[in-house]
């Protein structure tokens, strides 16, 4: 008797999946006006940041109501890593950029 095996998740998003993601969670930031408390965070926690992606498997029964089981999939891959959390600090820096320069 043979079973179905399930595919296993990836273990990053794509890279255009990747900035999707990034993109919609700085726009949000920016959005709000928490770049400065968000970035700071993200810095603080960057080099730790794959633990917090793990954190997120143990919140998933509070997360998953909020973002539905992709939404948290997606996310927690994206936390996995440094460079991931560098680019998504860089794109709010670069969206907080734009939105004063259209202030002026």
């Amino acid at each position: 008797m043979r079973f179905a095996r399930t595919p296993e998740p990836a273990d990053k998003p794509e890279p255009g999946e990747r900035d999707i993601l990034i993109d919609e969670l700085a726009q949000k930031v920016v959005d709000k006006r928490l770049e400065t408390p968000v970035i700071m965070f993200l810095e603080m926690h960057k080099p730790i940041s794959f633990l917090a992606s793990q954190a997120m498997v143990v919140a998933e029964p509070i997360l998953v109501p909020l973002f539905g089981p992709e939404g948290v999939e997606k996310y927690r891959m994206l936390f996995d890593s440094p460079e991931n959390v560098e680019l998504l600090i860089e794109r709010i820096e670069d969206l907080s950029d734009e939105r004063r320069r259209k202030k002026d």
